[in-house]
Order: structure tokens, then C-alpha cells, then sequence
């Protein structure tokens, strides 16, 4: 009997385990967004501002990668529907305690502003994934940038302009993808 038992529990054990392996990739994109706000938040504390060219202002080299978590979005929205919403709040709460408290809430802010405008037009549009990436990017990326460099006092045409620019590269790059057979398994 006992080895009866010890048997059932292995096999409890390894169903239990097949089971969380079959939800952690069903969820692959969901924490790569939450993980990449933390990590952007972070680097926005320790990246320095480089100069704008000639223009005196000064920018954000982590606004570079920021664009790819637009896109990110996205992708976890198509993993876990609404409930993204608390995707991003977990992000938020963890950027808070892990990164500048002044950075994390300036970036919060912007973040649930252009957020949730992204989410929204990714959500109700029925154009293709192609198109709902670029279009709701395009939305949000100017509202996200303008909030952000408001509340840390580094606001300027060129700066947000650039700032807009780089976050839509992402966005650009997988629309390409998209209509191309090589990643049709995006």
C-alpha cells in the first residue's frame, strides 16, 4: 500500500508540475512585460541622460527600449485578455520598491495613461494583430513620453519627439515581421 501511495504522489507530482510548466509558457510575454517595467524603471535611475545633439536638452537612452514594452503589452494582452490591467499594476508596484521611488511613480503615471489607451484601442480595434500593434503604439507613445519627461522635468519638443521616435521602433520593426512569412509564428 505504501508503495502504492508513494507512487500516486509521484505521478500527483509530476502532473503538477506539467501542469505550471504548461501555465508559466502559456504566460511567457505576460512576464516578460511585468519584468521588462521593472527593469526599464531600474535603468532609468542608473542610465545617465545623454545630450540631445547640439540642442542642450537631454535624453533618456532607456527610452530606446521602452518601445519594445508597448509591444509586449500586446502580446500578454493576447495571453491573458483583461487582466493585463493587473499586469501592469503588479509592474508598477514593483517598480515602485525596486527602482527610484520618484522614477517608478513618474513612470507609472505615464505608463497607465498610455496604457491604457493602448490597451483600449488594442481591445476594441478589429484591424489585424499587424495593425493593432503599430496603431495602438502610435497612440500611446506620444502620451507616455509627454507625461514621463513632464513629471521628471525634462520636457522639450525635440527631447519628446525623440523619445516617440525611438519608442515606435519596436512597435515598426514587428509590424514589419508580422507581414513577412519569417516570424509568422508571432
Amino acid at each position: 500500500i505504501d508503495i502504492n501511495m508513494a507512487l500516486q504522489h509521484r505521478e500527483l507530482d509530476t502532473h503538477i508540475k506539467k501542469q505550471r510548466k504548461i501555465k508559466m509558457g502559456a504566460i511567457k510575454f505576460t512576464l516578460a512585460y511585468v519584468i521588462s517595467i521593472v527593469l526599464i524603471n531600474i535603468g532609468f535611475e542608473h542610465v545617465p541622460l545623454l545630450p540631445l545633439f547640439d540642442t542642450g536638452e537631454k535624453y533618456p537612452p532607456m527610452a530606446l527600449i521602452v518601445g519594445l514594452v508597448f509591444v509586449l503589452r500586446d502580446y500578454a494582452q493576447r495571453e491573458i485578455g483583461h487582466k493585463i490591467l493587473g499586469a501592469m499594476a503588479i509592474g508598477g508596484v514593483l517598480s515602485y520598491f525596486m527602482a527610484s521611488p520618484f522614477v517608478a511613480l513618474a513612470s507609472v503615471v505615464a505608463f497607465l495613461s498610455s496604457e491604457l489607451i493602448d490597451w483600449a484601442y488594442y481591445t476594441w480595434s478589429k484591424k489585424s494583430l499587424r495593425d493593432r500593434i503599430l496603431i495602438s503604439s502610435a497612440l500611446s507613445t506620444p502620451i507616455d513620453s509627454v507625461v514621463f519627461l513632464l513629471i521628471i522635468n525634462h520636457f522639450s519638443l525635440v527631447a519628446t519627439i525623440a523619445m516617440v521616435a525611438s519608442k515606435m521602433i519596436a512597435a515598426v520593426v514587428i509590424w514589419y515581421c508580422l507581414g513577412t512569412k519569417v516570424t509568422s509564428k508571432l
